[in-house]
């Protein structure tokens, strides 16, 4: 599947810390990738489910991943980003038949309207964008695996996968962990998210679907548990172990996927992966914020949405929408509200007005040894570079960021002589490298 185009980002002086995220299932504060700065970073993100994108929520969680990717380039680490696009699944189906429109239009117009969402935002596009109907030989594959560890059993057809295969079932959001979910709750998530916990027959209300069985007007492919199509969590488990093997840095999506979704996937690995030694999955997790809108979460079941194409559409400059999300730390909950975005705007302009060169004439502070006033950055320029990789590194802190650029700015704004037009080059390629924001 095509991605979108990779927008340019400068190049700065020197190299950034490494970033550490807070991890989901630890609570702590963990390095975002394991290897030395020359060694690959490696980052699988839970795509859209073609309908409806994007909505702001969306637009916020993606751009919380293109910070990382950011900032592991900056700190010297090539990165392979893997994201899916989940373009078969009953909420997709349900959709095409209540809009009497065929399922694979749908899902194509829908992907491609968040291609040029992403482009638009200039997040940087990932490594490889997998559709989940090109990756059924893959994930049947790796359903295989899981079916010769013993793992599934049949329910009328349908192929589930029994948690009590995995004696570390709950490690990311059980007992004991930050989330600590019961059974109880668990189940009532499991009902909630999509899954069937009430179901007669299964083994324990936690098992979850691997294959669902050919329904009638419902697409379905071949495959050795007769014709069906694949369930969501192994769709992610065998997408994510084939393009980064079953041991890779972070897993990233929203926090509503932190269970059942992130912990059936890492679940999944574990069992079908059971013959290598040492931990499976994700090294760390990583969950944005869910996004709000009149006091309710935005979602696409309320019909409560907030698009960028529309926006966009509208007049509105992609880099004030951008700054919204940027203004919220990503794992925050936050409410997308008209006087956000009016502040975003007057951000922009701000920074716009800032790092524009200065006029002739103007004067500017001479740096001791160097032939002409603005012929390099002076240091004040150069701390304020160092502030933003310092809170990018800290957890992505975009909010920390912006207050660094706000406090430049704001200076230049009083005192135009405060900065030499090296300064502003460099704010203006450090806003762009590490916040994605085009000046």
């Amino acid at each position: 599947m095509d991605s979108w185009r990779r927008p340019s980002v400068p190049r700065l002086p020197g190299r950034g810390p490494e970033p550490r995220l807070r991890d989901t299932a630890s609570g702590e504060l963990r390095a975002a990738a394991a290897g030395p700065p020359e060694a690959a970073a490696s980052m699988y993100a839970c795509g859209i489910t073609p309908y409806d994108a994007t909505h702001i929520g969306h637009a916020a969680t993606f751009t919380a991943w293109d910070l990382l990717v950011r900032a592991w380039l900056d700190a010297g680490h090539p990165v392979t980003y893997i994201q899916n696009v989940t373009d078969v699944d009953d909420p997709l189906l349900e959709r095409a038949d209540r809009d009497g429109e065929d399922w694979r239009e749908l899902a194509r117009r829908d992907t491609q309207l968040y291609r040029e969402d992403m482009e638009a935002l200039r997040v940087i596009p990932p490594t490889d964008l997998i559709g989940a109907v090109e990756a059924i030989p893959v994930i049947e594959r790796f359903a295989d695996r899981l079916a010769d560890r013993g793992a599934l059993y049949d329910l009328d057809g349908d192929i589930y996968f029994a948690r009590g295969a995995d004696p570390g079932f709950g490690e990311l959001s059980g007992p004991g962990t930050p989330t600590g979910l019961d059974l109880g709750q668990m189940r009532e998530l499991s009902h909630l998210r999509g899954g069937d916990p009430d179901r007669p027959g299964k083994k324990d209300p936690l098992d979850v679907l691997v294959w669902r069985a050919e329904r009638p007007g419902e697409p379905s492919w071949e495959s050795r548990f007769g014709p069906g199509r694949p369930g969501w969590h192994v769709e992610c488990a065998a997408i994510a172990a084939d393009h980064l093997g079953p041991v890779f840095d972070v897993q990233a999506g929203g926090s509503d996927l932190v269970f059942p979704h992130h912990e059936m996937s890492g679940s999944h690995t574990r069992v079908a992966f059971a013959d290598q030694p040492g931990p499976l999955f994700a090294r760390v997790y990583a969950h944005a914020g869910m996004v709000a809108l009149d006091g309710e979460k935005m979602s696409k079941s309320r019909g409560n949405l907030v698009f960028v194409s529309r926006l966009v559409a509208g007049g509105e400059d992609p880099m004030a929408v951008r700054l919204v999300l940027l203004a919220h730390h990503y794992r925050d909950d936050w409410e997308w509200t008209e006087p956000g975005l009016a502040a975003a705007r007057d951000r922009l302009a701000r920074w716009r007005t800032a790092t524009t060169p200065s006029a002739p004439g103007t004067p500017t502070p001479s740096a001791p040894g160097t032939p002409t006033a603005d012929a390099t950055p002076t240091a004040a320029a150069e701390a304020d570079l160092a502030g933003v990789r310092e809170h990018l590194a800290a957890d992505l802190d975009a909010p920390g960021a912006l207050a660094v650029v706000d406090d430049w700015a704001a200076r230049v704004l009083a005192n135009p002589a405060a900065a030499t037009d090296a300064d502003r080059r460099l704010v203006r390629d450090t806003v762009d490298a590490l916040l994605g924001i085009a000046l």
